[in-house]
């Protein structure tokens, strides 16, 4: 009498938290949007009031997403001016530098989950946005110069528990994903609105 001889079968370990991502969670999410595509349909808002000068404060709360209104778990309050100077009294950071922050964020939120997803460990990850302006353009000296940065340059420095190449494979991954870095490269569309009254 012979047997047949059957290969072992591997199973692949199942997903677990890492880095702080409940990757279970995270592939629970795809597998969703996967199924019902209208869900991955988002909208952020924000609402903002001058305080005086150059100073604002911005308040971020509710949001649509999966399907229905959301709140955060709790409102969040950023405040914008420009420093003495630009004019302004320095109560906040600028507008301009808080793209930067979104910038360094979404890359490294990204790097955050798929580093997770991937079964890499994280152990340290740091990095330093620089964006150059010439303020000729938004001062209105020059219409040649633009308003905006002329160029962003980002550095990254990562450790984790994977070979150099993958983790450098991580941001770039990271960087193909990023919603505030394809809003920066491709641009987007803005539309303005205004109501105003004499007071």
């Amino acid at each position: 009498m012979t047997t047949a001889a059957t290969a072992p079968t591997t199973s692949r370990p199942a997903p677990m938290p890492r880095n702080g991502v409940d990757v279970p969670a995270l592939f629970a999410t795809l597998d969703a949007v996967k199924g019902q595509r209208e869900l991955a349909k988002f909208r952020f808002r924000a609402t903002n009031r001058w305080v005086t000068g150059t100073h604002s404060r911005t308040t971020i709360d509710g949001f649509y997403g999966a399907g229905q209104e959301m709140a955060h778990a709790q409102t969040f309050t950023y405040d914008g001016d420009h420093p003495a100077v630009l004019v302004g009294k320095d109560h906040a950071p600028t507008p301009v530098e808080y793209l930067l922050h979104a910038l360094a964020t979404c890359l490294t939120a990204g790097l955050g989950n798929i580093a997770a997803a991937r079964g890499i460990d994280l152990k340290e990850v740091e990095s330093t946005v620089e964006g150059h302006i010439d303020l000729l353009g938004l001062l209105g000296i020059d219409g040649n110069v633009r308003n905006g940065y002329q160029g962003i340059r980002v550095s990254f420095r990562i450790k984790g528990d994977a070979p150099e190449e993958e983790l450098k494979k991580l941001l770039f991954r990271s960087k193909d994903r990023s919603a505030v870095y394809d809003v920066l490269t491709n641009g987007v569309p803005v539309d303005i609105e205004v109501e105003a009254e004499r007071a």
